[in-house]
């Protein structure tokens, strides 16, 4: 045992003052770059050059992508105001756990969306919107669930051929239902051209089980499934009467299906193509909007939804400047996207759209 005694103990030395030397703290305000100053961010570049551009888009030599040379009467002044309610976002991340249970990914029957009715309660939130906000977190989870999935194919494949439904599985293990008829076709050592081929004319290519198994998987998946006609029917309609509110207001456009045909002339595909193209120098709410694109679905402040959209965003302010994305159910205001305002469909007269969506409703009771 040594006697050699610690030169520290029992001194009376003062100890350093952590709070007033180079603690953790201060250390971390470093890090955060906060040098004193207060800590408020300037400008976000990227915006200040995004609405710079839209303002002078029309100046620009060569002009930009779709907009004419020569603008008869040139470009004017239009101003919009736009109310906004926005959904909270505590309030979405509370609706999460009400809309979206494991292996439920199809339609969702009268009493199951009466339940969601009742539960989402007096929250700033409409069922529509808590609606959408499911099929939103229903997609994020096929994406994100997609690996987990293809590491588990064979042991699905084995679960299948012992006589377990596609559908029972995917209510078990929490995977789409397609998604996992795929990876069960997939386990077989089905090519991915052979597995698209097969689903286009599936009574074809498939044997009486997999083609019964696979019909109750399509019912069963209004997120992976196969046909999204009546996805895009509707996204059609809600641009269609979009277009027709800024023609009420007396804004000059192109559409999407003009840029679609000019750009597949001059340059062999589409290149940037947003559903509407301001042909004048249109605000709304105080901030320029050169392009329109229209969201048929909830703005949820989701990561997967957020990057797909800002990489369009990019695409667009990179041509024209600052723009808007319009959200046919409304956004959360945690939902932020550089380049674009965010806007719903309060002022815009829906009535056709509604009227289809209506008369799609009671086909579906019909044929049930």
């Amino acid at each position: 045992m040594s006697t050699k005694q610690n030169p520290n103990k029992d001194s009376t030395s003062p100890k350093p003052n952590k709070k007033n030397g180079r603690g953790s703290r201060q250390r971390k305000g470093r890090r955060s770059g906060n040098n004193g100053g207060g800590g408020q961010k300037g400008p976000d570049p990227f915006v200040v050059e995004a609405i710079s551009r839209a303002k002078s888009r029309f100046d620009q030599q060569p002009p930009a992508m779709g907009l004419p040379a020569e603008l008869n009467p040139p470009p004017q002044n239009v101003k919009l105001k736009w109310k906004l309610k926005p959904v909270p976002k505590q309030v979405e991340r509370e609706v999460h756990d009400i809309v979206c249970r494991p292996g439920e990914f199809g339609f969702l029957d009268d009493e199951r969306v009466d339940e969601i009715a009742e539960l989402l309660g007096k929250r700033p939130i409409s069922l529509e919107q808590a609606l959408s906000l499911r099929a939103a977190l229903n997609q994020e989870k096929a994406v994100f669930s997609h690996g987990r999935l293809q590491r588990r194919a064979q042991e699905m494949k084995r679960k299948y051929e012992g006589g377990e439904s596609v559908v029972s599985l995917s209510k078990r293990y929490d995977f789409p239902p397609v998604n996992l008829f795929r990876a069960i076709l997939s386990a077989r050592n089905w090519s991915k051209n052979r597995i698209k081929e097969t689903l286009r004319e599936p009574e074809r290519k498939l044997s009486e089980r997999d083609l019964k198994e696979f019909r109750k998987a399509e019912a069963e998946d209004r997120v992976t499934h196969v046909n999204q006609a009546e996805t895009h029917h509707a996204a059609d309609l809600f641009e269609k009467v979009l277009c027709n509110h800024f023609e009420a207001n007396g804004v000059r456009f192109r559409t999407q299906t003009d840029l679609l045909k000019e750009q597949v002339a001059e340059e062999g595909r589409p290149v940037r193509t947003p559903d509407l193209l301001m042909l004048d120098h249109v605000e709304i709410n105080g901030v320029p909007v050169a392009w329109i694109d229209a969201k048929h679905f909830y703005g949820a402040n989701l990561s997967f939804q957020r990057k797909k959209t800002q990489k369009q965003v990019n695409r667009y302010v990179e041509e024209w400047g600052h723009g808007a994305i319009i959200y046919r159910h409304g956004f959360c205001d945690g939902l932020k996207l550089k380049g674009a305002i965010l806007l719903d469909a309060s002022p815009i007269d829906l009535t056709e759209l509604i009227e289809h969506n209506q008369r799609l409703n009671d086909e579906r009771i019909n044929q049930d």
